[in-house]
């Protein structure tokens, strides 16, 4: 989204990943219930909007803290980019495991609210 380089001004975990802001955060969430949440309505026309709003919230936390988690492992193993430790793979092994991550955290979500079978 670029938002937090661009008027980022507060670090949110300096230590572990420096360029990361509390604005670029903000942001995300604010695009994830936008994005996610409105797909969540369109697509389950029986899903109450605060659920909605609140399952793609608690899915853009679980990434942020993730993308965080494996900030501060590759910080621990002295690796600037873990798209080197598997050749050919790149950043694919990161973003799949994320979505898999996140799907299985919206799904439980759902499931717990009763919205799907």
């Amino acid at each position: 989204m670029y938002i937090g380089r661009a008027f980022g001004k507060h670090k949110l975990a300096p230590r572990v990943s420096p360029k990361k802001t509390i604005e670029g955060a903000a942001a995300s969430i604010v695009f994830a219930v936008l994005i996610a949440g409105g797909y969540l309505l369109a697509t389950i026309r029986t899903l109450p909007w605060w659920q909605a709003v609140s399952a793609a919230i608690l899915a853009n936390i679980a990434g942020q803290l993730g993308d965080l988690a494996e900030s501060a492992m590759k910080r621990g193993a002295n690796v600037k980019d873990s798209g080197t430790l598997l050749p050919g793979h790149g950043v694919s092994s990161t973003v799949s495991t994320s979505t898999c991550s996140r799907f299985r955290l919206v799904y439980a979500y759902l499931r717990i609210l009763a919205v799907i079978g």
